[in-house]
């Protein structure tokens, strides 16, 4: 049924919250809270790039997914009133380049591989962090191809940022099932045309605007049911 398994990165594939380890480590009793806060902010910041200069030759506000990630963690950490000191940004940010793959990952992957069936990544996240964290997670032969925003200068939920998959490969829409954990990212991917997967892992309900995912389930490996 369908040509090209296309995933999203950050939250789908890779743990954002694996940080959280490293930030109990060197902020106790406040790791958590960072991790969540700093995952919002970054989120937050590609909106406001995008829309506040949708235009199609990209936002004259683009700054590189890493940037804004490092940027967000300065504002998190000024926000909760702690103290970030250059060796512990640095720290936290090479943390974030080589994020904990999902246990099921690359077993999802090497299986749609396998039956013949395209794979690719598509991911705010920049060219050099995406090969960093494919590359650590052993997951670079089991890709087609990984797609970044990078090629529009526009955030997801853009939908040049989209339009990117039908631009890398020779399939329709209608041959694409899109993955994704992020319930805002699965919405607007549905909003584009593709058919998608909500990977729910923590039973939360979907969003209450816009029409539901094609499918839903638990665990990226509930994907294999539907190819």
């Amino acid at each position: 049924m369908y040509k090209l398994i296309a995933f999203d990165a950050y939250g789908t594939l890779f743990d954002v919250y694996s940080m959280g380890t490293l930030a109990e480590e060197i902020f106790p009793g406040q790791g958590q809270a960072l991790s969540l806060m700093w995952r919002d902010r970054q989120i937050e910041y590609t909106r406001l790039v995008t829309l506040s200069d949708p235009s199609p030759n990209g936002s004259k506000h683009y700054l590189p997914f890493w940037d804004l990630t490092a940027r967000s963690l300065r504002y998190v950490c000024k926000r909760m009133g702690l103290s970030l000191s250059q060796q512990n940004e640095k720290r936290l940010m090479d943390q974030y380049a080589k994020l904990t793959g999902f246990e099921d990952s690359l077993t999802v992957l090497k299986t749609i591989k396998e039956k013949g069936v395209l794979t690719a990544i598509l991911s705010n996240g920049s060219r050099e962090m995406l090969s960093t964290v494919v590359d650590s997670n052993g997951l670079s032969p089991y890709l087609d191809k990984v797609v970044t925003i990078e090629d529009v200068r526009l955030f997801k939920t853009a939908p040049q940022a989209y339009e990117l998959l039908l631009k890398a490969f020779a399939v329709n829409k209608d041959e694409i099932l899109f993955v994704s954990s992020n319930a805002w990212d699965a919405l607007a991917a549905k909003w584009f045309g593709f058919d998608v997967f909500w990977v729910n892992r923590l039973g939360h309900p979907f969003e209450e605007i816009g029409v539901q995912p094609d499918y839903e389930g638990s665990s990226l490996s509930q994907v294999l049911q539907f190819i």
